[in-house]
């Protein structure tokens, strides 16, 4: 099964997405969206800029471990990574984003 997009909406009217890997893992996050067509926008983003490596911006938390963000054309992000323990950890995920960014499937939940 390929990789896919969840969209859903909160109890506070707003939207977010996650990309998950085709094992199911959630390998990045969104912001909120205070519309459907805005995080839908976002999402397109991802599908156009996922598979080019300048893309991504490399990140060291205070606590020691690593997490990626994925840039838009202007700059701002469209979505974050989780945190990993390791660089190689998180180089690895940010190859399943760019494996997985492209996919069309996009499932809508409440």
């Amino acid at each position: 099964m390929p990789g896919l997009f969840e969209l859903k909406a909160s109890e506070t009217g707003q939207f977010t997405f996650v990309l998950k890997a085709d094992n199911g893992e959630i390998i990045l996050r969104s912001e909120s969206y205070t519309s459907k067509a805005a995080a839908e926008k976002g999402i397109a983003s991802v599908q156009s800029h996922a598979a080019d490596l300048a893309n991504y911006s490399k990140h060291d938390a205070k606590d020691g471990s690593f997490y990626f963000n994925l840039m838009a054309a202007n700059g701002l992000i469209v979505g974050t990574s989780q945190m990993y323990k390791s660089v190689e950890s998180r180089d690895k995920g940010m190859a399943s984003v760019q494996t997985n960014g492209s996919t069309q499937t996009v499932v809508s939940s409440s």
